[in-house]
């Protein structure tokens, strides 16, 4: 992992960064003193009345084997501890031209981050990066004397048990069970040291906004700008490129006293240049529309975005290298299609929950990553639901050049408090900034099952939440629909979604209506009407069924395959239902898809899920992504579950 820049979506010329991943000091704070006796000024002690300090392997969570502990028990407080050098030139750190940032994919869940006992930053959320900038750790007169190594110190705490907090699947008892999972503490995405220009462009969590306009065939969107004195004059400069040519550029300079600019390129083409690219490019015509190469599965065309930013005498301070891809999703078409570039487009999705058996939440390598997307088109998929995760941004860039379609989604809490909603809200725009590039990222999903919901009937602060949550994530990025809670009492959604794991026959049934089938499922062993209600009387009108909106089965399926006679099933051994064997997997497996797919009012599906994760065990790969079916025999009930769709559902053109 120490090799592979951790944000390849978003590069730098003259790209200078170390991996911090690897042996750091590690101890266990169970007495909670760390803070009392200053261990962030002294460094960690040999050992406490409970613990002796050890070393970790980070990324890995403490709870993994491959962070060298492998503890599954609750520790709330946890300290981190390496030291670290400055990796700028002489020249840019002698000349202040260059800035050290400290760099974290992901720490769960709140962190506190000191270098030689000085606080340099603290961070709440588990789930998102955050930059700490520790120049001032090394200043030119400390460097006169030769290398110079400064102590970085880091005390995360991490609740077992506090269900206010946002963590997905991570499970609160002490044995993981049904569809909960071993918890993951600390850091568990990559660190890294990073040297960039003072004055510097932002990626998308600070600000930098990239999308494509296929009508307009034009680029649009805002450059933000870090570091710039308030009186300084700079320019930013836009090239876009596909297949090696140049198809348009803008020059503009940042207004003084502003920290952004607004772009707008020109990216068709025709003529001889537009044949020579589609040519290099191989872009066939169901890929091209008006002098714009589209990004679709099938055709996952991406343009190179070169962004530059320039002083007051014109010399280039910083450059950076992203893509884009030129797509457009249209969802309010009055007849139940979700369209993609124009045309009804079938969602064939995994359920894709991103767990590995030595690693846990963390992927063994970045390869990893770019494989589970592999295995999944291999079986037919079209895209994944990334469930009650927010994937390593590794994850996003392989999707956008293997053509992979995802549903992006945050681990929820289970409780509802006003502290809870503080937290959620932070998050998940951290969240939806983080990801809102990316052309493969297609629906937002803030909430799953209304967990930390558990009265959306009678508390209407619950419902105003979840409504707050659309409009926030709406602000935030107005060209995606948004899945408002997953599969159950729906309070503002773009889409209708509903999860059923019911057998084939039944699923048949239910499938075939919206009143009294799709919009009437259980809860809690309850049956409960879309949109919610008391007592029979509409207590949320906003909470309706808009007829024509796009309707998709979000979750179904779920079957595992019963255990040998010789080993043991019980919890271990964990299925919504059970196949006899991998061959009554198959003819289940079609008989589900099916069932949705022909009751008609379905446009598409998420199918439980890509692989065994723990006691959970009906995946189509295993845990260790060993195929339990024949991946081409999947790849042919789904295709002719699509197929279906376009023939006998989908509106003819």
């Amino acid at each position: 992992m120490e090799n592979t820049y951790p944000r390849p979506d978003f590069t730098r010329k003259n790209l200078t960064w170390t991996s911090l991943n690897g042996p750091w000091s590690f101890l266990f704070d169970d007495a909670n003193t760390g803070l009392t006796e200053q261990w962030q000024a002294t460094g960690l002690p040999t050992s406490t009345a409970h613990h002796k300090k050890t070393t970790i392997t980070v990324p890995y969570a403490f709870q993994t084997p491959a962070s060298g502990i492998n503890l599954q028990e609750a520790h709330e407080v946890i300290w981190y501890e390496r030291s670290i050098s400055d990796i700028r030139t002489p020249a840019q750190r002698d000349l202040g031209n260059n800035h050290l940032v400290l760099r974290f994919g992901a720490v769960d869940y709140e962190c506190s981050v000191w270098v030689d006992g000085r606080l340099y930053a603290e961070h709440r959320g588990g789930q998102v990066p955050f930059d700490v900038d520790i120049t001032g750790a090394f200043p030119p007169s400390a460097a006169a004397a030769g290398e110079v190594r400064r102590r970085v110190t880091i005390r995360v705490r991490d609740s077992p048990t506090d269900l206010t907090q946002p963590r997905g699947k991570q499970y609160w008892g002490p044995v993981p069970e049904s569809i909960f999972y071993t918890p993951t503490s600390g850091i568990w995405q990559g660190v890294w040291v990073e040297s960039v220009p003072r004055v510097r462009v932002r990626d998308a969590s600070g600000g930098t906004v990239l999308r494509g306009d296929v009508g307009q065939g034009r680029l649009e969107g805002v450059v933000a700008i870090a570091g710039r004195p308030a009186l300084e004059r700079c320019t930013v400069g836009v090239v876009v490129s596909l297949a090696g040519e140049e198809v348009g550029r803008q020059t503009g300079e940042v207004p003084v006293g502003e920290d952004s600019v607004e772009i707008s390129v020109d990216m068709r083409v025709s003529g001889d240049v537009a044949g020579k690219i589609r040519r290099e490019a191989g872009i066939t015509d169901g890929a091209w529309q008006d002098g714009v190469a589209l990004w679709a599965p099938e055709h996952p065309n991406l343009y190179d975005i070169a962004i530059s930013l320039s002083g007051e005498d014109g010399t280039v301070v910083d450059e950076v290298h992203t893509t884009i891809g030129m797509r457009s999703i249209s969802w309010e078409n009055g007849d139940g299609t979700f369209r993609l570039n124009g045309k009804p487009y079938f969602q064939a999705l995994v359920l894709d929950q991103g767990y590995w058996p030595d690693t846990g939440l963390t992927p063994p390598s970045p390869d990893a990553l770019k494989a589970d997307i592999e295995m999944s088109k291999k079986m037919g998929f079209n895209g994944c639901r990334k469930h009650q995760k927010v994937e390593d941004p590794v994850f996003l860039y392989w999707a956008d050049r293997l053509g992979y379609l995802v549903w992006d989604e945050i681990g929820n809490a289970y409780e509802f408090s006003h502290e809870y909603v503080e937290r959620f809200n932070d998050e998940w725009s951290q969240v939806v900034k983080r990801d809102r590039n990316h052309p493969s990222v297609v629906v937002w999903t803030p909430i799953n099952e209304s967990w930390g919901y558990k009265n959306l009937k009678d508390n209407v602060k619950e419902r105003h939440h979840i409504r707050f949550l659309y409009s926030l994530t709406k602000s935030l990025d107005p060209t995606r629909p948004i899945n408002d809670n997953c599969g159950w009492e729906h309070i503002q959604t773009d889409l209708t979604t509903y999860h059923d794991y019911s057998d084939s026959a039944q699923l048949a049934d239910i499938c075939s209506k919206m009143e009294g089938g799709i919009l009437a499922r259980k809860l809690n062993g309850e049956m409960f009407t879309d949109p919610i209600r008391h007592q029979g009387d509409v207590v949320d009108p906003g909470s309706d069924h808009k007829p024509g909106a796009p309707v998709i089965c979000s979750e179904f399926g779920g079957v595992n395959i019963a255990p040998a006679k010789d080993t043991e099933g019980s919890s271990r051994d964990w299925g919504y239902t059970t196949a006899s064997d991998p061959k009554d997997l198959l003819a289940r497996l079609e008989r589900l898809v099916m069932a949705v797919v022909k009751g008609g009012h379905t446009c598409g599906f998420v199918y439980t899920q890509l692989s065994d994760i723990e006691q959970e065990v009906n995946g189509l790969y295993s845990y260790d992504r060993r195929e339990k079916v024949p991946a081409d025999k999947v790849k042919a009930i789904f295709d002719a579950a699509t197929e279906y769709y376009y023939a006998n559902v989908a509106p003819k053109a």
